[in-house]
């Protein structure tokens, strides 16, 4: 029996098994069917090999992994299935087969991966150590020593000469002359007139079910948006006229002086110093504010300010127990804290203002630096001037003697072209015959390669017509099925596929009932959280109105202590400083001959505008951090009153 065959066909069926996908038994028995035109002996063998691979699948696939992470990394995995039938030949049917079958199947199969895997696999060092370890996690160790690696031990003589007569036959391969490999041989085309097409069918045209027309609510925008659009519309409205009011009632305007007459840094200045009266006017404004817009809030929003707001509220509540039960006072240490941060906070307006000064004095003396920086310019520009023109005096007597060596060279090139040329016709006729003897020799070789190309086209199709007759030879592939049949394969809880069918009929019900108790459950969960939700959203309305009026309060108190104006020392040192420096400015633009500020107030009237903003925007900025200092240390306290706390 060629038991060389024999593997193959095991590692074929191997091939197709799917373990995710294929049951073992089902898949045995649909190999047993296709088998029974072979030998019987034949048959009984790969199916005992097959059956025995996919039943010690886990043992055998630790020992391939090993392999292919130690000694194998250059074998592909297709080869896979091929180690997994001879581990399992070398394992459990070594004493059946006996060792001479077990050499010829080992020779039957690559050389150089068998000698690979053998080296590997029968190593004392592997077998005694992880291997027997690995197998000792699946199976009893007793079992393991007793029955496996001893018998593997056993064979251990015989299997290291036969992996030193597959060394000598690989040798002996290697030190044969290989035959040459055949080259591609190029074929003309036979180009054919294509047949005519014919007028396919033409398919009917599906009938489609007349859609309904889209709500008009899906184009439209909420009505919350429409409202206030028009509140928005409203309040431009009103303070447009108030605006206009005011402007009629006050006409003065922000710059003192004429068009003509007024320096830009003039106005600059006034403006930085003096707001304008349409600013002020603004405060009086009032807005209308409609009741009926709501601003909704999820769940998490009204859970997270409820219980926020449910502490404050305790926690007032513990305050006031506490005076009730005869507790100190601290309204003493609030009047003393509310002094300590006005003073912080006129610190820091001083501070404020000082680096705005400064900001200022730097700038000006950036302009003295730069007036300076103009005139060494000057100087040095003068003196490059003369450097300048004694180099291009050198550079033009160097250009001449320059001029006078390029000729000598053109006359030495122009001699030496003459004999080029003379020699470029000798390399172009030699060029030329080369080429005649390659295209007669390329020209044999095509008809060569056309005649080996037509016997192979030949072969070809011999052997595709005995394809042919080989797939339709006709194959029974219908079964009867009886779906009130037990399989009988002896599995626990094995039943047929109507039984099936009415056991999982009866669980979707069972999860049917459920689902309706859980789904009550939640309905009566959602109605108790909602009247949850609508208490707190009541307590967020009172506190947040009780928040209003408090912010309001501090709101004025701290916009009657901003107007109040800023006594410090050092703020008028600044100003003193800075007015010396525009005043020595002056002095300088005079001596340099710049045209003075008046004369620059004849520009557009909108580089002022622009500068003058410029100045209003900082302002602004610096009113805005004030505000946001103010409100972090109204929730956090300033150091001194941390300190006396």
């Amino acid at each position: 029996m060629l038991y060389g065959k024999c593997v193959w066909t095991v590692i074929e069926y191997l091939d197709r098994f799917r373990p995710n996908i294929d049951v073992p038994e089902q898949f045995l028995l649909a190999t047993s069917e296709a088998l029974q035109g072979l030998h019987p002996q034949k048959q009984a063998f790969i199916l005992d090999v097959l059956s025995g691979c996919l039943e010690h699948h886990q043992m055998l696939t630790i020992v391939l992994d090993a392999f292919y992470l130690r000694e194998g990394r250059f074998y592909l995995h297709a080869d896979c299935n091929l180690f997994r039938v001879i581990c399992y030949l070398a394992t459990f049917q070594l004493e059946e087969l006996g060792f001479q079958n077990f050499r010829d199947i080992i020779k039957s199969q690559p050389l150089d991966k068998m000698c690979k895997f053998l080296q590997f696999f029968f190593n004392p060092l592997n077998l005694c150590t992880w291997l027997r370890d690995e197998w000792s996690l699946i199976y009893t160790p007793e079992h393991v020593s007793k029955h496996w690696i001893g018998g593997l031990l056993r064979w251990q003589p015989q299997v290291q000469e036969l992996i030193s007569h597959l060394q000598g036959l690989l040798t002996q391969q290697s030190r044969s002359p290989r035959s040459k490999a055949k080259l591609t041989k190029p074929r003309e085309f036979k180009l054919t007139a294509p047949r005519p097409r014919t007028i396919p069918m033409p398919e009917l045209v599906p009938f489609m079910a007349k859609t309904s027309a889209v709500p008009k609510s899906t184009h439209q925008p909420p009505r919350e948006q429409q409202l206030l659009k028009v509140t928005k519309r409203h309040n431009r409205r009103m303070a447009e006229e108030l605006l206009l009011r005011a402007n009629l009632e006050e006409p003065r305007c922000a710059l003192p002086r004429s068009r003509k007459e007024t320096p830009v840094q003039d106005v600059r200045m006034e403006l930085w110093q003096e707001p304008s009266p349409r600013i002020q006017q603004t405060s009086r404004l009032t807005f209308y504010r409609p009741d009926n817009v709501t601003v909704k809030l999820n769940t998490a929003a009204i859970l997270r300010e409820g219980s926020l707001y449910q502490r404050q509220v305790e926690k007032e509540l513990q305050r006031v127990d506490k005076l009730v039960d005869g507790a100190g006072d601290f309204s003493e240490f609030f009047k003393w804290q509310k002094a300590m941060k006005a003073q912080d906070q006129e610190e820091w307006r001083a501070a404020e203002e000082c680096r705005r000064l400064r900001g200022k004095l730097s700038r000006e003396e950036a302009l003295l630096a730069r007036q300076h920086l103009v005139q060494e310019n000057r100087r040095k520009a003068e003196q490059k001037k003369e450097e300048t023109a004694e180099l291009m005096q050198q550079c033009t007597e160097r250009r001449v003697q320059e001029q006078e060596v390029l000729r000598e060279r053109v006359e030495q090139v122009q001699e030496v072209q003459k004999n080029i040329k003379v020699v470029q016709s000798r390399l172009l006729n030699y060029r030329q015959q080369t080429v005649q003897k390659v295209v007669e020799e390329s020209r044999e070789l095509l008809q060569r390669r056309a005649e080996e190309a037509r016997e192979e086209q030949q072969q070809r199709r011999e052997l595709a017509v005995q394809l042919h007759a080989l797939e339709t030879k006709p194959v029974r592939r219908n079964k009867l099925v009886d779906l009130t049949q037990t399989p009988g394969y002896g599995l626990e809880g094995e039943m047929s596929l109507v039984e099936l069918r009415e056991r999982l009929a009866l669980l979707k019900e069972t999860q049917q009932r459920t689902e309706v108790a859980r789904r009550d459950q939640i309905i009566q969960d959602k109605r108790a959280r909602s009247r949850d939700l609508q208490d707190a959203l009541e307590l967020i309305v009172l506190c947040r109105a009780a928040q209003g009026r408090r912010a309001a309060l501090r709101w004025e108190e701290e916009k009657a202590r901003r107007v109040a104006p800023l006594r410090d020392e050092r703020v008028r040192e600044l100003q003193l400083a800075l007015r010396e420096k525009a005043a020595e400015r002056q002095r300088l633009e005079a001596q340099l001959q710049v045209p003075p500020a008046e004369s620059r107030a004849a520009r557009p009237r909108r580089r002022a505008q622009q500068e003058a903003r410029h100045w209003l925007q900082m302002e602004r900025s610096l009113e805005r951090g004030r505000q946001a200092q103010q409100a972090t240390d109204s929730a956090c306290g300033s150091p001194r009153r941390r300190e006396a706390a």
